[in-house]
């Protein structure tokens, strides 16, 4: 079966600055499907790529088996890509309610169906529709940045640090609402540095290290690798060899 989406030999980055060295990847139908590595290693970058956010000099970016190379984010949008970045990814002043309706921006038809299904998936945002997005905690701002995403329906959601700066308790339910997004028919690209949490729910996963592939498997033949827990997993390495690789 054709994967949803392929990354092949990306090359690319910011300025003279190159970040992508030749990183390939691919999500299929069912899977979630992590990223880690550390920083600078290119995991962030390569969601920005997927939605052209930044600009590659090599390689190809596949959706359904057609070429999207440094295809612009608003049409990336219209051809089934949903990106939720790390930062700046609600309208704070806003309701909840109407972030929700903004994912639908290139709808034209009745969405209020699917707004009732998000509100499902998400149930703490349900009594905050009327509420300014960004009075909400941490954790609930990144349910209405992900259902604000979900709003369209997406053929592949692109997910970049979704638990970053979250108490545990809501890194948890983070984590259980990926899964559950997942197990509606949605494939997820994630990138996380809470990377043993990751892997744990992970189809399959990618380790970048300086912009290239470093290893490949599932979540749990990740989890289990001796290099990978040792760089990564806080399994005996000096702190200051983890930025290394």
């Amino acid at each position: 079966m054709r994967p949803v989406l392929e990354l092949k030999s990306l090359v690319g980055g910011y300025g003279d600055t190159q970040i992508l060295k030749g990183v390939s990847m691919q999500v299929s139908l069912g899977e979630i499907v992590v990223i880690i590595g550390p920083n600078g290693a290119g995991k962030s970058t390569s969601l920005k790529s997927v939605f052209g956010l930044l600009t590659l000099t090599g390689g190809q970016v596949l959706l359904e088996g057609q070429d999207i190379t440094n295809t612009p984010p608003e049409k990336c949008v219209r051809r089934g890509i949903s990106f939720v970045p790390q930062t700046e990814n609600i309208f704070p002043s806003m309701s909840v309610n109407e972030n929700l309706e903004m994912g639908a921006f290139v709808r034209k038809d009745d969405f209020s169906g699917r707004l009732a299904e998000i509100y499902d998936m998400f149930p703490p945002l349900k009594g905050k529709r009327h509420v300014p997005a960004g009075t909400l905690s941490g954790g609930q701002r990144q349910m209405v940045a992900m259902g604000k995403a979900l709003m369209l329906q997406p053929k592949v959601l692109l997910l970049d640090e979704p638990t970053a700066g979250l108490s545990p308790k809501y890194r948890g339910e983070i984590f259980e609402i990926v899964q559950r997004i997942n197990a509606t028919g949605t494939p997820i690209l994630l990138v996380e540095q809470n990377a043993k949490q990751a892997l744990r729910i992970a189809t399959r996963a990618y380790v970048l290290v300086d912009g290239r592939n470093k290893h490949e498997g599932t979540g749990s033949d990740l989890l289990a690798n001796p290099e990978v827990a040792h760089m990564f997993l806080g399994a005996g390495k000096p702190a200051g060899e983890l930025a290394h690789g």
